[in-house]
């Protein structure tokens, strides 16, 4: 089987991603700068040493920041914001590049800039909740105070709701193509695990590990991790180290993918059954524990609304799934320029009681997650053996309600 990325030709996603940029400079930037009460933002960085923020503003094909490049974002009077680069070699149409070397230094051009903008709210990249917010470097700060002065140093303030809000936020064009990446997604995963790539008997977890790493790099997209597949089976529960990785009929597999392509990132678990000898289905009883998955993420998906914070959503959804007698663990993620992307955290494995800071952020429309979680269940065909069914798809909270992107796993698959 022939997998190929949704866009094929590379300039042809160079084009893609520069007009999504220019889209989302022109339509978010200044909604997400009024919200946050920010009057000039300023993201700085050096060469190799890229604040997570500003490689998802310069336009592509850049790679990196060029020697020091320092980008502007000024909230003007008529709602609009303009946008500046002072770098040596600018950034096309996007920026008004508004350094010449030749004249000032770059710190007495920032200098000069901000002085007749004169903003009262200086938005800098500093947090101590959110890594994506805060990629503003010790030095970086220090020279930027030293250039702007002690009367603007002191307008300076966290632009961490501003930096969440612009990655976590998708255009209509961004939440039009997800669908494709998430059955792309869907599409490897079939392929995987079918006999086009196990033998039982054959076949180890790790060998199936590698095809998906393969796969996704002959397809054109970038893996964000190292895949993973993983064996249940009766007596060989999934809370104690496997004592084997190659597949055998009977086996439950689990795999965990995920892929950046068009500088969107998808996240997805789902499971097989390795059909055992005088079977011809999966055991009723793994069939019972996928459907309790399922009506985990029913519940989840309908507990997560715009306002809400990670954590409320998290409590409420466990609340509930608790109440109907299942045995859930939550951790849902936003998903966008990242795999673990900015936005709120609903849960982590370690952490069902809460996320402090990261949790207590709200969800807001247009904003992309990963549902992931678990529901463990007795299987009696299995002497009632606890199993776990660890589910992840992507989803959308857009138009204020949750939808699938590309459906989800409601069937095992089955290996024969």
């Amino acid at each position: 089987m022939i997998i190929t990325p949704v866009v094929t030709s590379l300039r042809t996603q160079i084009d893609l991603r520069v007009q999504w940029l220019a889209e989302r400079l022109t339509l978010l930037l200044p909604e997400l700068m009024e919200r946050a009460q920010i009057d000039l933002w300023i993201v700085t960085a050096r060469e190799y040493n890229e604040d997570p923020v500003i490689m998802t503003l310069l336009p592509a094909p850049a790679m990196n920041a060029r020697r020091r490049t320092i980008l502007l974002f000024a909230r003007c009077p008529d709602g609009t914001v303009e946008q500046l680069t002072l770098d040596r070699y600018g950034y096309g149409d996007l920026y008004r590049q508004a350094w010449s070397p030749d004249t000032e230094s770059q710190d007495d051009c920032l200098a000069r800039l901000v002085a007749e903008y004169d903003p009262q709210r200086i938005g800098i990249n500093m947090s101590s909740t959110f890594a994506f917010a805060d990629g503003l470097t010790y030095t970086e700060y220090q020279r930027l105070c030293a250039a702007l002065g002690p009367r603007y140093a002191e307008r300076c303030v966290s632009a961490e709701a501003l930096v969440i809000g612009w990655l976590e936020r998708r255009i209509p064009a961004e939440l039009a193509v997800y669908p494709e990446l998430v059955a792309l997604g869907h599409r490897i995963i079939a392929t995987a695990f079918s006999r086009a790539v196990i033998t039982p008997g054959v076949t180890t977890t790790d060998d199936v590990v590698w095809w998906l790493r393969q796969t996704m790099h002959e397809a054109g997209v970038q893996a964000w991790f190292q895949p993973t597949v993983s064996i249940q089976a009766h007596g060989m529960p999934f809370d104690v180290p496997p004592t084997r990785n190659r597949i055998w009929p009977g086996d439950l597999l689990h795999c965990d993918v995920g892929f950046c392509h068009l500088g969107l990132c998808t996240d997805q678990q789902q499971h097989a059954y390795v059909v055992a000898r005088n079977e011809t289905a999966p055991p009723a009883g793994l069939v019972a524990a996928l459907a309790q998955a399922n009506r985990l993420q029913d519940i989840l998906l309908d507990e997560m609304r715009v306002g809400r914070t990670g954590n409320q959503v998290l409590a409420a959804t466990r609340a509930r799934a608790l109440a109907e007698g299942l045995q859930p663990s939550i951790y849902s993620h936003p998903l966008g320029y990242h795999g673990h992307a900015a936005g709120p955290t609903i849960g982590l494995w370690d952490h069902q009681e809460g996320v402090p800071g990261a949790g207590d952020y709200p969800l807001y429309d247009e904003t992309v997650y990963s549902i992931e979680l678990n529901n463990v269940a007795l299987v009696p065909e299995w002497g009632n053996q606890p199993v776990r069914i660890a589910l992840e798809e992507d989803a959308a909270l857009t138009g204020g309600a949750m939808v699938w992107l590309h459906g989800r796993q409601t069937q095992l698959h089955v290996i024969e």
